[in-house]
């Protein structure tokens, strides 16, 4: 059995709105009544409130937890928990072995240091010796791409280049926990690559990783299980089956029914008839919609739009024509199934499907569901950009020589 590096049990934080006292005469009376109050720890007095209410997870010795949510969720408030920066008000929570912690960008330097300088205090601040930070410093230099301004003070840092210090330190000085927050909202595409390979070896290495982000993209690589937080845990477990819950939970719309029509049914499915929980890029699909007037309903488009759910890019948007589509009126009671089959021409990522019901004459929307499918594009040869444009590159010509002295074949200038 694994050994558990990270715990979170039963953790409740509260907080105080607008907390500020300018004078002794404020400050005493406000300690005499936190002291003397009754009441248990769950109790809110005004103005208080609960950033956590609750909540429980564990990491076991090379495993990896994404923790999603939306904006003001409590996911900082976590890490700044297990980081020791805030105390819960109930509950407990600890770690087991040397802790690297990125939960803020340059969080823990000192601004009026060089990056040299803060990367001996970040390791001395995780209890090593100058020794031993001193055999890592040049990977961590490299790793970090900050090599030419390395001996600047932090404060001149653009953000990007904080970051990527950042990471470096906490990745090089042998952590047996990681915790992260959003480094790989900062640096360009190289840079959060390199970030995810290298969480990917502290996985394989057996280092207990919390991970706090918005890309649900690197969440889904990266992560073995999953917490969804907003302020309570709504849904844990399969990574996948969570992120599934966060798009669904906190997705644009979701008007199944009205009185001029409803959607009864959607099913997506591969053409192959495998499982379209994740697909590979260029697999043909098809979402089968059953659509039922209750009313009569005529001069009608119906949409098919596909977002990428990370961070809600519109990646396909079609409306079909009821002509089009070579439908009479819609009476009362009428049902039409739909197939929609196309091909999943995507990178990797999750992706989620929108389909709605525009009436022309009133111009309205009477269906709009998002999301009506979810699936999952995963790759074995990693592609950039958004589109699978199945590039296939072929030497049409050469003109070869060979060189005298290593036989070797080369392309003549």
């Amino acid at each position: 059995m694994s050994e558990v590096m990270i715990e979170f049990d039963g953790v409740w934080k509260k907080f105080r709105r607008g907390e500020r006292h300018d004078s002794l005469r404020d400050l005493v009376p406000s300690i005499a009544k936190r002291l003397f109050r009754r009441g248990t720890p769950r109790d809110l007095e005004k103005e208080e409130f609960w950033a956590l209410k609750d909540v429980s997870f564990e990491v076991k010795r090379g495993e990896a937890l994404g923790i999603i949510g939306p904006n003001g969720a409590g996911k900082s408030t976590t890490l700044k928990l297990l980081n020791r920066i805030l105390r819960p008000t109930k509950g407990s929570c600890w770690l087991r072995g040397r802790v690297g912690a990125l939960i803020e960008v340059a969080a823990g330097f000192h601004p009026d240091l060089t990056g040299r300088e803060n990367v001996f205090l970040q390791g001395a601040i995780m209890g090593m010796k100058r020794a031993e930070i001193a055999t890592k410093l040049d990977e961590i230099i490299e790793f970090s791409g900050v090599a030419e301004f390395v001996d600047t003070q932090v404060k001149r840092y653009s953000s990007g280049m904080n970051a990527r210090l950042g990471f470096a330190i906490a990745a090089h000085l042998d952590p047996d926990v990681l915790i992260i927050d959003e480094v790989l909202s900062v640096g360009d595409m190289t840079f959060q690559q390199k970030c995810v390979n290298r969480m990917l070896d502290f996985k394989g290495s057996g280092v207990a990783i919390v991970f706090v982000s918005h890309n649900l993209n690197a969440i889904s690589k990266l992560c073995d299980r999953a917490v969804l937080l907003n302020h309570e845990v709504i849904a844990a477990g399969d990574t996948q089956d969570v992120l599934n819950s966060y798009v669904r939970l906190f997705s644009s719309s979701d008007v199944r029914s009205t009185d001029t029509v409803s959607v009864e049914r959607v099913s997506l499915q591969c053409e192959s008839g495998t499982s379209t929980k994740t697909v590979s890029p260029g697999d043909r699909l098809c979402l089968s919609v059953t659509y039922r007037a209750h009313e009569p309903l005529d001069d009608f488009h119906l949409g098919f739009l596909v977002h990428r759910s990370s961070d809600g890019l519109l990646v396909y948007d079609e409306s079909f024509s009821q002509k089009r589509l070579g439908l009479g009126p819609l009476k009362a009671a009428d049902r039409v199934t739909v197939d929609y089959p196309f091909s999943a021409n995507l990178t990797r990522g999750q992706y989620d499907i929108e389909l709605h019901v525009y009436h022309i004459p009133s111009q309205t929307f009477p269906i709009r569901i998002r999301p009506a499918a979810i699936f999952q594009v995963s790759e074995n040869h990693i592609y950039d950009g958004i589109a699978f444009l199945e590039v296939r590159p072929r030497v049409a010509s050469a003109s070869m020589t060979r060189d005298s002295e290593t036989r070797g074949p080369v392309i003549a200038s």
